[in-house]
């Protein structure tokens, strides 16, 4: 006689391990350390407030 399996659990293991090779692209194609995130952020700061520092103060009603 065959082993017995629980088609239930055969399933939703199949599906877990699915998931875990679609969450490992992912980490590879949208993951950024840490230090990459806040470099990037601190780079993105220092740009805008350099931009906004060139504003002229005249009659511009948002300044």
């Amino acid at each position: 006689m065959g082993e017995i399996i629980n088609l239930r659990q055969a399933r939703k293991s199949r599906e877990r391990a699915a998931k875990a090779e679609e969450a490992a692209q992912n980490r590879i194609l949208f993951g950024r350390p840490k230090k990459a995130r806040t470099l990037a952020e601190a780079r993105k700061t220092l740009e805008r407030d350099r931009h906004e520092g060139h504003r002229l103060g005249g009659d511009d009603p948002e300044a």
